[in-house]
């Protein structure tokens, strides 16, 4: 089994850390500088940096972000939110992040998926995709959760590795905030689908989700965001808990 690794999510929207529920009532948190200072010294993995609010006002500041926390923290950083092209990707990789997350533009343009992987290698393309149940599937929303695409989940992350993507970032809609537990179905059978890692998004609120997502949902890494911000649980004692249960971590 590979090491397991422990993400915060920085959601981002106007400049200040927020969190909200299934994708809505977003509610500010923090500064994204000193949380993944933060966390970056309480031993996570790697920090995860999402724009939500991704609109072209706020394409400056989030550059400026990535900036800062990447001057900040010796571990790998993601950033997304709002990429369009290729060259908005290599903007951010130039600004210090390590890999760009895409959602919206990968579904309107796959194509870039493709482009963006042959570019700057396959290791710096993660697909997020935002999933909610439809009866007996799961569909693929963009902009920000707002839009059923009615693509089925799981085919299109078997198309997305097909394209080049290196990493899914499977975010749970239904589960985003709620604390309950990760969508266990939905991990699985994705991780079951694709052969690159899966890293489980949505719901994480106790030890025991997280220990679930790996043994059940088969999760290569595990985001956390409500629980670590608002202190419920902490990266330490996440790691700790695992390493009694034999999941191998840092």
């Amino acid at each position: 089994m590979l090491t397991l690794r422990i993400i915060p999510c920085l959601d981002m929207d106007e400049g200040f850390v927020v969190k909200g529920r299934r994708f809505r009532d977003l509610k500010r948190v923090g500064d994204p500088v000193s949380l993944a200072r933060r966390y970056y010294l309480e031993g996570a993995d790697e920090i995860v940096f999402l724009d939500v609010g991704a609109t072209v006002k706020s394409r400056r500041i989030m550059i400026e972000v990535v900036e800062k926390i990447s001057a900040e923290i010796f571990i790998p950083l993601t950033a997304g939110g709002g990429i369009k092209t290729v060259e908005d990707i290599r903007s951010l990789l130039l600004a210090g992040a390590d890999k760009v997350s895409l959602c919206t533009a990968a579904v309107e343009n796959p194509s870039l998926i493709a482009e963006a992987s042959s570019r700057f290698g396959s290791q710096c393309v993660v697909i997020s995709i935002d999933a909610a149940r439809a009866k007996n599937s799961w569909h693929v929303f963009t902009h920000g959760g707002q839009v059923d695409t009615g693509l089925e989940a799981i085919e299109w992350a078997k198309t997305a590795e097909k394209l080049g993507a290196g990493e899914i970032l499977l975010n749970s809609i239904d589960q985003d905030g709620m604390g309950t537990g990760y969508d266990l179905e939905l991990l699985r059978r994705i991780g079951e689908a694709v052969k690159i890692p899966v890293i489980a998004s949505g719901g994480g609120g106790e030890l025991g989700h997280i220990y679930d997502a790996v043994i059940l949902g088969r999760a290569d890494a595990v985001l956390l965001a409500s629980a670590f911000h608002f202190g419920t649980l902490t990266i330490p004692q996440v790691k700790e808990f695992l390493r009694t249960k034999g999941v191998n971590v840092r």
